[in-house]
């Protein structure tokens, strides 16, 4: 039995203009719009996680392999979207968390990473070995052939996994792999001023050519017939308050160099915040695997604010306090910056700007703090307690508010926000499902 995403990969690559997105978050309303869409579009959903996020040790977010994909399967159980609907990925797997160990120490962790990832399940597997670790000449460029050298490494561990794994469920479906990193590092550009360079068609000649010398090196024919896609930098990108729209002609060197390999097709990093046309064009244009992350935790951020908002306005004469949900945020962002410090410049007053609005929103990883939390569930529980007259509804979520008014839609705070996280999600299906 094949994987879905080769199928989708040659519905491509015929001229059929499909694709799919990939869901790269773990926000639970960002998971739970996203299961939601599958549902209601009778779709295939597919969602990853990045190295960063679920490992071995459980990531910045708390979660092993397993326990992610227990955690997504069981959302999915609870939102009634079969299982068979639903794909996980891991994306970056390689030694980005580990990079500054010498290769002997950080590629044992990202052989461990990997079959975990495997072994629990996920069969979307993109290897990025495109960082230098810590003995590698920090004044060279890190070879194509030692990149290649240490992927083909993680696959073959990937694919005795899958073994393993099939050893227990016969039914299990064999990995599809994606190799290939995009620049800048996931998470968008630091700076708008740096500018976008989409990949040049030698480059990627020389990645494709030493990853299939690696892998056949190594005995992994089987498997390099399931590398489904390549990621390349087809001029899209995001900084923290601009957006590097795709342009189909300046893309058109690299999505034109396709037509060179057999079954591949294109994989799109950073495709946040491009109009659901650009994303259109980049499907029909073989770049058929789009990630979305920031994009949709903004929306999340976007749509919390805006029912505060609303709680304000209905709330304000009460005795009982206020949920206080964007000063808490901002609390927790100052009490802790690991994560907006290196991305967030200029004065005091732009960083509090953007910590709340940087479309590269590092608030995302505050929202899992527990006194933000606590300050999200006052929120809706709030809002919970009667209904949001229709023109509050209407002045901070409008999109919202017509469907209320035509029962499309619940008037309850967590559908409300879902649903606008749904809005971002209606463009990458525009996007990707057949016309």
């Amino acid at each position: 039995m094949g994987h879905i995403l080769q199928e989708i990969a040659a519905a491509n690559r015929a001229g059929e203009g499909v694709g799919i997105y990939s869901c790269c978050s773990a926000n639970e309303y960002v998971l739970h719009a996203a299961l939601k869409k599958a549902r209601e579009h009778r779709t295939y959903v597919l969602i990853e996680s990045t190295a960063n996020q679920v490992d071995q040790f459980g990531g910045y977010i708390g979660m092993t392999p397993e326990q992610f994909y227990a955690y997504v399967l069981g959302l999915a159980r609870e939102l009634d979207v079969p299982s068979s609907q639903v794909i996980l990925g891991g994306d970056h797997l390689g030694p980005l968390t580990f990079a500054e160990k010498p290769e002997a120490e950080a590629m044992a962790l990202a052989r461990e990473l990997v079959r975990r990832y495997v072994l629990a399940g996920f069969t979307k597997i993109h290897i990025d070995t495109s960082m230098k670790v810590g003995d590698d000449d920090a004044h060279l460029r890190l070879p194509d052939e030692v990149i290649a050298r240490r992927g083909a490494e993680l696959c073959a561990v990937a694919e005795a996994a899958y073994t393993q794994r099939r050893a227990q469920d016969p039914d299990a479906v064999a990995p599809v792999y994606v190799v290939g990193s995009e620049v800048p590092i996931p998470g968008g550009a630091q700076e708008a001023e740096e500018g976008i360079a989409v990949t040049e068609p030698s480059d990627l000649d020389h990645t494709l050519h030493a990853f299939r010398d690696a892998f056949l090196s190594r005995g992994l024919e089987d498997a390099w017939e399931r590398v489904v896609a390549v990621v390349v930098q087809p001029g899209v990108e995001f900084g923290s308050d601009s957006v590097f729209d795709y342009s189909r002609s300046s893309a058109a060197k690299i999505t034109g160099a396709l037509h060179r390999y057999d079954r591949l097709v294109l994989e799109g990093h950073s495709t946040d915040y491009q109009t659901r046309y650009a994303l259109r064009e980049m499907v029909e244009d073989g770049v058929a695997i789009l990630k979305v992350g920031p994009a949709l935790t903004f929306a999340v951020r976007e749509g919390l604010f805006a029912l505060e908002c609303i709680e304000r306005e209905l709330f304000s004469d009460t005795e009982a306090p206020l949920s206080g949900f964007r000063a808490v945020l901002e609390a927790a962002m100052l009490r802790d910056d690991k994560y907006w410090r290196k991305h967030y410049h200029g004065t005091e007053s732009q960083q509090k700007y953007d910590r709340a609005f940087s479309l590269s929103d590092r608030a995302r990883y505050y929202l899992t703090d527990g006194e933000v939390r606590s300050s999200i569930r006052r929120l809706m529980d709030r809002l919970g307690s009667r209904p949001i007259p229709y023109s509050l509804l209407s002045q901070y979520l409008p999109r919202q508010a017509e469907r209320v008014r035509t029962t499309a839609l619940e008037n309850e705070p967590n559908a409300l926000l879902e649903d606008h996280v749904g809005d971002v999600i209606e463009d990458y299906l525009y996007a990707t499902l057949r016309h």
